[in-house]
């Protein structure tokens, strides 16, 4: 199973395979290695087929699974992904890899709660194992077994209903929802191509920073406005003085060198509100 994983760029590949390494295993390296989305991986491993994956995996490759059914939606329901392992299309064992959730997450869970957004869980993982995870996260709204297209699809779905989009992620099935999100969101910790597909990148793998982007974003637009205002107040009060609107009535010109200062003021102004920013 290690042997084949170390073809896979997924986060659960890379657990396996240092898990088998951490008990003294030495992989096998595979040979026609494939990456099935959303099922799993196959290829040969010391001259025989292996495949790992999800039941639609086994099921292509006519792999009966319900002598481990039961085993496997027990893991789920602990919050595990589950993966079945056949060799020569015979039903071999099955892995259960937990992603541990961080100790930071419910925090920037409960932040963006009280910015008042609404927060649905997007994966390509089990039913089961989604509302596992959910559940302690405080999570109502899951929509689970979808494959990277059905991911994007279910963003459109919220795009349609009129709501405003913003997808975190970072694997590689996540790269077609980030790119159809209207903000997409990739964790600097994450693939490259969910990065690519992102119009954000945060560096560090904290769903906090999401919390952070969303006020600084905030902040930087009324930072803007302010800006517009000190500017267009400027300009709206000191160019009709300086062509002499006030003269007729009050012989009230605009020196040039009063003008040249206010414009200055001008400046400075937007340029101090700008830097103020550097304390959000």
């Amino acid at each position: 199973v290690a042997g084949l994983e170390q073809g896979s760029e997924h986060p659960l590949a890379e657990a396996i395979v240092k898990g088998a390494v951490a008990k003294g295993l030495q992989p096998v390296a595979a040979e026609r290695f494939e990456s099935i989305t959303g099922q799993g991986v196959r290829g040969r491993v010391g001259g025989r087929d292996v495949a790992i994956g999800n039941r639609e995996l086994m099921k292509a490759a006519d792999v009966d699974v319900a002598p481990l059914a039961g085993q496997g939606e027990a893991l789920r329901e602990l919050g595990q992904t589950v993966m079945f392992i056949a060799v020569d299309r015979t039903l071999m064992g099955l892995i259960g890899v937990a992603d541990p959730i961080k100790a930071t997450t419910p925090d920037a869970i409960a932040a963006l709660k009280r910015d008042g957004l609404r927060l649905v869980m997007l994966t390509g993982d089990n039913v089961t194992t989604a509302r596992a995870v959910a559940k302690q996260l405080g999570l109502e709204e899951v929509i689970a077994d979808v494959k990277p297209d059905g991911k994007a699809a279910a963003i459109k779905a919220l795009q349609a209903s009129g709501r405003v989009v913003a997808m975190a992620g970072d694997g590689i099935n996540d790269a077609p929802a980030l790119a159809q999100a209207h903000v997409g969101i990739a964790m600097g910790t994450g693939t490259d191509v969910a990065m690519e597909s992102a119009g954000v990148t945060l560096v560090q793998g904290d769903l906090r920073s999401v919390a952070r982007a969303r006020q600084l974003s905030g902040q930087t637009m009324a930072n803007i406005k302010q800006n517009l205002f000190f500017a267009f107040v400027y300009n709206v009060v000191g160019v009709p003085v300086a062509a002499g609107v006030l003269y007729p009535f009050f012989g009230v010109l605009l020196s040039p060198i009063i003008a040249a200062a206010a414009m200055s003021l001008s400046s400075v102004s937007v340029i101090g509100n700008a830097l103020r920013l550097r304390k959000a």
